[in-house]
Parts: C-alpha cells; structure tokens; sequence
C-alpha cells in the first residue's frame, strides 16, 4: 500500500499513527500542502483523490481510500489486532466521541484552508488568526479534559483510537503555542505515547519529507 500525506498535517500524522499501530509500514509518497501553490491541488494528485486532500491510502489491488476516519476504519476491520476500539459498545461510543471532537471540531477549523481564508480573504492579521486557532483547540479540549481518564492513555493502559486522534492535535496545539498547563489529564495521555514506539515512528519529525 502507498500513502499519500504531508508531514505536518495533522490528519496524516494520525493515520500513520493507526498504521504503525496496526504493524504496518505502507510506502511513501509526499504531497507537499505549500509547494508550487499545493501538490495536493495538482491535476496528477486529484486523479488520486478529487477532493485534493490528504491523506489518501492506496491499497494494493489500487483500491483508493480517503478521509483519515475512514481510512482507519478500514484498518481497524481489516487488520483488528491490536484492536483501536474497545469491545464494549458503550466504551466504544466514549472513545469515538473523543475522536470526533478533535476530527470534527477542532481540525477543520485550523486547517490550512480555513486559515488561508482567514488571512487572505478576510484580511485578518496573524495575531488574530493566532486567537481563532487558540479558542477552538482551548474549547474544545477542555472537554476533551473531562471526557478521559486520570491515568494510562485516553481509556486504558493501551493507546487508542482517542490516543490517535489527541497526540497530533497536541502537536499541533504546541506548534500554534496553545497553552497546555490547564489540561494535565491530555499532556498525561500525549506524554506516555509519544513514549510508544508507533508514535514515535509517526510523528513529523521522523517523515522523509519533514522540513
């Protein structure tokens, strides 16, 4: 399998992240976010994925899957050991709404679109793109706080999907100088998987195409 990500994306560092989690170490192939106006906007990469973001996992029978959510619901049927989710439908349900608060309500809004909108059609100066990206990764984790456990990672003594989903968020959250001193319970989580052997292979800094 190839996968098509960038680096610092956040939703590609999550998917490497089940990836390495799941044992499996697909081939890569950078689409640079910036470069030359956006590789992902090129011609040859939307014949990959017509929506001309990242990531995209092409599987070996040429099967194109894209959206991090799905992809790594994909995974977690196709390759279910060790298993992302636990088996009880009510602590699935827990651990998939953390997932989503900071796939859905947090990522979106710091995106690299969003945030060009920001400074290039509305005009807005860094200082308060700064504070957009701050409220929303601020609000949103507080809830995050309350939602997991005082100790181990997200929900347990394994890394799950919450862990996958909350380590890249916090990257991102240290990248853009979001305070974490107010969420113990999530730099507890992040600071115990960033020990993991999978995260550490996922994150950024280790990528070929990391600048």
């Amino acid at each position: 399998m190839t996968l098509y990500g960038y680096w610092r994306s956040t939703s590609s560092y999550r998917l490497r992240i089940a990836l390495a989690l799941k044992g499996l170490t697909p081939e890569q192939a950078p689409v640079h976010l910036v470069r030359n106006g956006g590789e992902h906007r090129s011609e040859a990469y939307r014949r990959i994925n017509p929506q001309g973001r990242v990531p995209s996992l092409v599987l070996d029978d040429g099967s194109v899957l894209i959206q991090s959510p799905a992809i790594i619901e994909y995974l977690e049927e196709v390759y279910p050991d060790p298993p992302l989710l636990p088996a009880d439908p009510v602590a699935r349900a827990r651990v998939r709404a953390v997932a989503a608060i900071v796939g859905c309500d947090i990522h979106p809004l710091h995106n690299v679109g969003p945030l060009n909108h920001l400074r290039r059609d509305l005009g807005q100066p860094e200082e308060a793109v700064a504070a957009w990206i701050g409220h929303w990764i601020s609000d949103s984790f507080a809830a995050i706080e309350a939602l997991i456990g005082e100790d181990g990672h997200c929900f347990g003594p394994e890394p799950g999907l919450a862990d996958v989903y909350l380590v890249p968020q916090v990257y991102a959250a240290r990248r853009f100088a979001v305070p974490l001193e107010p969420f113990p319970r999530i730099v507890r989580a992040t600071t115990l998987a960033e020990a993991h052997p999978a995260f550490q292979a996922a994150h950024p800094s280790r990528q070929p195409d990391a600048e």
